[in-house]
């Protein structure tokens, strides 16, 4: 019988290795041949004329360039044109400033038919010598561009080179029928628009089975050690402690009052216009190209987003990677660093204070590295398991996460750093495995491929999520752009990050900065205690080695991302709390007992937050509003804080300095009671306090802001039903010119403005250039969104960096003979302007008729005045601005409708940009309720040529929310840096390679704008390139509602440059593509 039992066992074990092997390579090799299996490709073809109708047509491509233009023009239609010549087809209407710089244009002049493509003359040919030309051909590749006319003894004209043009529709100034023969045909290109093909979902649908089952029989063939099956998860797993629910407590307060991150509305938008793409694309830049191999992580959000798009809830993955992170560093991380680590309070509050201190200003958004964290925790607890328990299916396992962590951004190559930690051991267990699976016990080939198969299996698993629905070729295409586009660092350029961390921004912040310092700080002590020591007393030196090996090689890592943002240190929260919990032992006082080495380290770690407090209380965008000490780092009685921690660094070197000549006198002996106190735990007292910090900032900021707008309030609004975030808080300006005060007396709008004194304002006293100082300065943005980009050429012209959408001058004259045009959609015909601009400068002066105040109304709580040029104020950090002096006075009305007595006078609020047009404010609430008129004084006594101001009259104009204005259908380009704060707005959609013009964008302030201008423009290769060319921006007056001094952002519409055009009317097929199929590079 026991010979029977064992020869049944040996089948058992024989089957199990066979379908190991069998099944491993069989999930291998279908993961592997995934990217190059066939897809679907849906291809799209654009013709004109449509309808038979010769009338313009918008298809905005999202890759900028098609595949392919062929054009044939009867001949004939050049003489249909007008004399001066006409547009017979172009791929940019020829209003645009850059059609013929960067499109196809097929044309006649009075005297010639051409051809150009990018601005160069392919092809002319004289009117008179057409009457025998048959028709005009016109072919465009990625090769070549030729033209010939047909009919007529002329050479065909080639150009070499790839000179596609931008495609946003076909444009003409032809107009009925269309002539026989017209004929203008588009290729878009439509590569990333793929579906799987029956014979790539069988491959991954039986790869993924495969996979599992080799893993099945990798646990069969694990249980041949003979030992007990072991509890998977800890028996205290579930146990709440006091130290568990605060730590809850702070980040589900954190979730919904704390600052998010740069990237959400990117991620968001790329989300939320997924499912009708068809494909995850990078919606903002890099021409729509598809985020594989990274995406996976992003349908997660997509999958929320089709939910709900409000931000508490598509932000739930990172609430329960933050909770899960957690309950992993105190069920899992701690435990396996010894005795010691599990029975001393000090390690787990060192832990709990070191991942908030992480957590909290790095992972309250849509990124990716929360996830990551939790990955790169899983991958080196799996691989702990694997070393403590000698299996290999938790190296398996650990293989898995790993592969997933990083394909869920490239920061994830920090859990491909754990597994290396592991490697020696995991190396060992599968010698010595591979040995007792062998029949001689001997190394043989089949107990090896047996063993590995499973393991290969598990790392490519990946390869099915990743390349489900797109090719190798795609993917390749893909990551060539966004290396060839930028931003695009190497490794050697790492340093950028930490200039970022130690910059102004908000990427320079405090907390970001503690962060990253403290983790510094915690690996250099840990790992000196433990070279020093051989290891830590209590502590096992293999896990507490491979964590910190972990840490340090995932720093080594991160030089290898490409782009260098301080949000990917998010990625460390998980391994910097169990670096803590080492540090916490190494700094305790079994250890460390000496008076003087613990006032040694202490006195570093006050430096490293004195450092650390040079910093600003600087937050993203919306998140900042309202925060204390936003603009300079933190002041204690006048005094920066960090020079109070530096002075106390220096006390603690002297009390160091004192122990150790005690030393001589006394020998060692315990340190008095106060060193000790003070010594138990300072990275837990250090990180806690600045935790703290940032709590109370955050909602010093809420409860100074309200009822303004928030992200805590708009958080908490959600959450009782009002999702649409600051769209119900932004005020705009429908009809600015309908809001214009009544003058006072029989007189009109111009003699009003001018009715008092009035000494060098003139009609057109505006200067020429009106480009913002900030640009003039430097000529990039100072904001990291331009990063890497700010020695690009900005390649479209048509970029207004205001877009208040002025260029003049005006065809006709204003209301009181200005030819300077008006901003905002004001009407010249009715609003009158005066200027103190001229040549040299000088002194002006100005005083206004008196203007009537209507009855205060909800609808109107803000008295407005367009200027340009320069006004004397305080900006939002408190410094005084130079300039002329601009007031509003107010009164009321005495005896006679003309009599006004003056009851005071305001300076209104400036947001700048300077000198560019912008629109003055005075809340309502600020005038008397008695004062029923009120007039404006304007005196410029600087002789300097660039101090001048222009204004025209006040205003107190009917408002509406953005979300009334905008709607929830209208299709808007949202920028990126405010795509969270309106998540009830519609982003522009796009399909097939072609974008659905947007009606609206969304902008934030000026200087993001200016950012956002050149990444999500034509150098970029995103929306705002391709929108420029359609229409033209036009700002709309907006104000942030009970923040009328903040410059939220911006609210324009477009004005399309060829109001006839229709949206065209796509030819859509399928054809089956290989893995390997590429038309060629988009650029």
């Amino acid at each position: 019988m026991p010979s029977s039992g064992g020869s049944k066992s040996d089948g058992r074990l024989r089957v199990a290795r066979i379908v190991a092997l069998l099944t491993g390579l069989a999930g291998f090799l279908l993961a592997v041949a995934t990217p190059l299996l066939p897809v679907h490709q849906t291809t799209t073809t654009i013709s004109w004329p449509q309808d038979d109708q010769a009338t313009s047509i918008e298809a905005p491509l999202i890759s900028y360039l098609p595949v392919e233009v062929s054009a044939t023009i009867p001949c004939a239609v050049f003489n249909d044109l007008p004399d001066e010549g006409g547009l017979v087809a172009a791929t940019i209407p020829a209003q645009s400033p850059d059609s013929q710089r960067f499109g196809l244009q097929i044309r006649a002049t009075e005297t010639h038919a051409e051809v150009l493509v990018r601005n160069a003359l392919v092809a002319s040919q004289p009117l008179e010598e057409l009457a025998n030309c048959d028709q005009l051909l016109v072919g465009i590749t990625k090769g070549a561009v030729t033209a010939e006319f047909a009919g007529i003894d002329v050479e065909p004209q080639v150009r070499d080179g790839n000179q596609m043009p931008y495609v946003v529709g076909v444009f003409t100034d032809l107009e009925g029928a269309a002539p026989d023969g017209l004929n203008v045909t588009i290729e878009v290109d439509s590569r990333f628009t793929t579906s799987p093909t029956l014979l790539k979902i069988l491959a991954i649908t039986i790869g993924a089975i495969a996979t599992l089952v080799s893993l099945a029989a990798l646990h069969r063939l694990d249980l041949t050690d003979g030992r007990r099956h072991r509890r998977f998860l800890p028996a205290s797993w579930w146990k709440l402690s006091p130290l568990d629910l605060i730590v809850g407590a702070i980040l589900l307060g954190w979730y919904f009052i704390g600052a998010n991150t740069a990237d959400d509305g990117y991620i968001l938008n790329m989300a939320r216009v997924a499912g009708h793409a068809g494909y995850m694309a990078n919606y903002y830049r890099w021409y729509g190209v598809p985020e594989a191999p990274f995406g996976w992580f992003y349908d997660v959000t997509a999958a929320l987003a089709a939910l709900s798009t409000a931000s508490p809830f598509v932000r739930l993955t990172t609430l329960i990677a933050s909770i899960l992170c957690w309950w992993i560093i105190s069920r899992e991380v701690i435990p396996r660093l010894g005795r010691r680590a599990r029975h001393t309070p000090a390690v787990y509050w060192t832990a709990a204070a070191v991942f908030l201190a992480f957590w909290l200003p790095y992972n309250n958004g849509l990124r990716p590295e929360p996830v990551i964290a939790v990955g790169a925790l899983l991958t080196w607890i799996s691989v702990e398991r694997a070393i403590a328990t000698g299996r290999l299916l938790p190296a398996a396992v650990a293989t898995i996460i790993a592969a997933f962590s990083l394909a869920a951004g490239p920061t994830g190559l920090m859990a491909v750093a754990a597994l290396l930690a592991g490697s020696r051991p995991l190396l060992a267990i599968l010698i010595k495995r591979a040995r007792q699976l062998s029949p001689t016990n001997k190394h043989t080939p089949l107990a090896w491929a047996a063993l590995t198969a499973p393991l290969l299996a598990a790392g490519t698993a990946v390869l099915f999520m990743v390349f489900r629905d797109q090719t190798l070729a795609a993917v390749s295409e893909a990551s060539r752009l966004r290396t060839a586009v930028g931003p695009s660092l190497t490794w050697y350029e790492e340093m950028v990050r930490y200039e970022e961390l130690f910059g102004p921004a908000s990427d320079g912040s405090l907390a970001r900065r503690f962060a990253v310092l403290i983790l510094f700080f915690c690996i250099t002590i840990s790992a000196a205690a433990i070279i020093r020591r051989g290891g830590l007393p209590g502590v096992p030196t293999g896990p507490a080695a491979r964590i910190l090996g972990v840490t340090v090689g995932s720093l080594l890592f991160l030089t290898l991302t490409p782009t260098k943002w301080t949000h990917h240190f998010g990625a460390f929260a998980g391994v910097a709390a169990a670096v803590a919990a080492l540090t916490a032992i190494a700094m305790g006082p079994a250890i460390l007992r000496s008076a003087r080495n613990r006032l040694l380290a202490l006195s570093v770690l006050m430096f490293v937050v004195a450092f650390a407090m040079t910093g600003t209380n600087r937050w993203w965008h919306v998140s900042n509003y309202g925060v204390p000490f936003d603009d300079r780092p933190p002041l204690f009685l006048g005094r920066g804080v960090a020079n109070w921690l530096l002075a106390l660094t220096l006390l603690l070197l002297i009390a160091a300095a004192i122990f150790h000549y005690l030393e001589l006198r006394k020998g060692k002996f315990d340190p008095p009671w106060p060193v000790r106190v003070i010594t138990t735990a300072p990275v837990m007292i250090v990180s806690s306090a600045v935790v703290l910090w940032q709590l109370a900032s955050m909602t010093v900021g809420a409860v100074s802001q309200y009822p303004a707008y928030s992200v805590a309030r708009a958080n908490l609004d959600a959450v009782s039903g009002e999702p649409c975030g600051m769209a119900r808080d932004v005020l705009v300006e429908t009809d600015p010119t309908a809001g214009l005060l009544t003058p006072i007396g029989d007189v009109d709008a111009v003699t009003a403005l001018d009715d008092g004194e009035n000494t060098g304002f003139t009609a057109n006293g505006v200067a020429r250039d009106l480009t913002p100082e900030s640009l003039e300065d430097d000529g990039t943005a100072s904001t990291p969104v331009a990063m890497g980009e700010s020695d690009a050429e900005e390649e479209l012209t048509t970029i207004d960096p205001t877009g208040t959408g002025t260029s003049g001058p005006l065809e006709a004259p204003g209301i009181n003979g200005s030819i300077v045009p008006l901003p905002f959609g004001l009407d010249p015909s009715q609003v009158p302007l005066l200027g103190s601009y001229r040549p040299g400068g000088g002194r002006a002066a100005l005083t206004s008729g008196w203007y009537e105040l209507p009855a205060r109304s909800d609808d109107t709580p803000v008295l407005v005045m367009t200027i340009a040029g320069r006004v004397a104020s305080v900006d939002p950090f408190g410094r005084n601005i130079r300039g002329p002096v601009v007031e509003i006075e107010y009164g009321t009305q005495e005896g006679r409708e003309t009599d006004i007595e003056v009851q005071g006078s305001i300076q209104p609020l400036d947001i700048g940009p300077i000198p560019s047009w912008r629109n003055l404010r005075i809340p309502m609430a600020a005038i008397p309720e008695e004062a029923t008129a009120v007039r404006v004084i304007a005196r410029d006594d600087e002789l300097a040529e660039d101090q001048w101001v222009a204004l025209t009259p006040p205003r107190l104009p009917a408002m509406s929310t953005l979300g009334d204005v905008v709607g929830t259908e209208s299709p808007v380009l949202i920028d990126w840096s405010v795509g969270l704060s309106f998540p009830c707005q519609q982003p522009f959609l796009h399909r097939y390679g072609v974008i659905d013009m947007p009606q609206y964008r969304i902008t934030g302030d000026f200087e993001l704008k200016a950012g956002t201008d050149i990444a999500q423009g034509s150098y970029g290769g995103g929306p705002v390139g391709v929108t420029a060319l359609v229409g033209a921006p036009i700002a709309l007056p907006t104000y942030l509602r009970d923040d009328w001094d903040r410059d939220w952002g911006s609210l324009l519409t477009f004005e399309p440059y060829d109001p006839d055009a229709v949206p065209a009317e796509l030819t859509l097929d399928t054809t089956t593509r290989s893995g390997r199929w590429n038309p060629g590079p988009i650029r």
